[in-house]
């Protein structure tokens, strides 16, 4: 067996199809099979079950594949410290992110990494949604991933980096903009701007009001926590977010105010890798920087920038 029959195998046990895996390699399905099939004559175990809707492993291919993606993790890894001993400090970090997540949590902590390391290359995969994220990262060459952190994921560590309270967004002049704070069970009358639907902070936010002994009602959908905003700056309805610094207050100038919803248990966000003990020093060194600069405004502190997600 070669490590190209290794990988392709892993590619399909997580796709569940050998077309998709056949057109992400560019090359025909018999080609993707031949790699398959050279690994059940290797083993002597039938590894893939067909069905009507694609392919799932069987018991054997379920620890073949385990015990592949552990391995091709590490070499993949040490792979790439070869490389970077050879370039000294001129290597990559790979970073899958949602839509909004660079401008919100990374701006100011890419500004000083690309200071310190002026010929890194940075290479940012836009998701969208963290279910992607996960995806991006099993299934490629990425360093690094920034989630909305949820159950947990085979094969992905999860690491907290800060809470984000919850808060309702509303224009300046809405009746409850002047309000210091706004208890959940005021707003189950509300009609409110839903989070995407699928989405792991949707989910949570559901968590959350259920602990509370709350349900909302929502009658506008949107895919991100930018355009949430937005409508509710537009006055075209109030919506349940995560609070995003840098974004108007109760207090402060500007058509939009966020009044915090303490009741609710807080949105966590951060980092999430295959291996912490196997990522590069380089992209170890860009995790640190993002997550000391949002510590320090989640803290009050200076900060190289400001934070949010998707």
């Amino acid at each position: 067996m070669t490590l190209d029959d290794l990988r392709v195998f892993v590619a399909v046990c997580r796709a569940g199809s050998l077309s998709a895996v056949a057109r992400d390699l560019a090359c025909t399905q018999s080609a993707v099979s031949q790699h398959v099939k050279r690994l059940e004559r290797e083993t002597g175990v039938s590894l893939l079950e067909r069905r009507p809707r694609g392919v799932v492993p069987t018991r054997a291919g379920r620890l073949l594949e385990a015990a592949a993606s552990e391995g091709l993790t590490g070499l993949d890894a040490a792979l790439r410290r070869l490389r970077e001993l050879v370039d000294g400090e001129r290597g990559s970090v790979r970073i899958a992110t949602g839509a909004t997540t660079v401008r919100h949590f990374m701006s100011g902590a890419v500004v000083a990494f690309r200071q310190r390391y002026p010929d890194v290359r940075l290479e940012f995969r836009t998701e969208s949604s963290s279910r992607g994220c996960f995806d991006a990262l099993a299934d490629s060459e990425l360093d690094l991933a920034w989630i909305t952190l949820g159950a947990p994921v085979r094969g992905v560590e999860q690491r907290a980096v800060t809470d984000l309270p919850w808060v309702l967004a509303m224009r300046s002049d809405d009746p409850l903009a002047t309000r210091p704070s706004l208890d959940p069970r005021e707003l189950q009358d509300l009609r409110l701007i839903r989070l995407p639907p699928n989405s792991t902070s949707a989910a949570h936010l559901d968590a959350a009001c259920a602990e509370s002994g709350v349900r909302f009602t929502f009658d506008t959908s949107v895919a991100d926590w930018d355009t949430a905003l937005l409508l509710a700056e537009l006055g075209l309805g109030r919506a349940v977010v995560p609070a995003l610094p840098g974004h108007a207050v109760p207090g402060e100038e500007g058509p939009l105010r966020l009044v915090p919803i303490r009741a609710l248990r807080p949105l966590s966000v951060g980092w999430a890798v295959r291996r912490w003990d196997a990522l590069t020093p380089l992209a170890r060194a860009f995790a640190d920087t993002v997550t000391d600069s949002c510590r320090r405004s989640a803290s009050g502190g200076s900060a190289d920038g400001h934070v949010g997600d998707k």
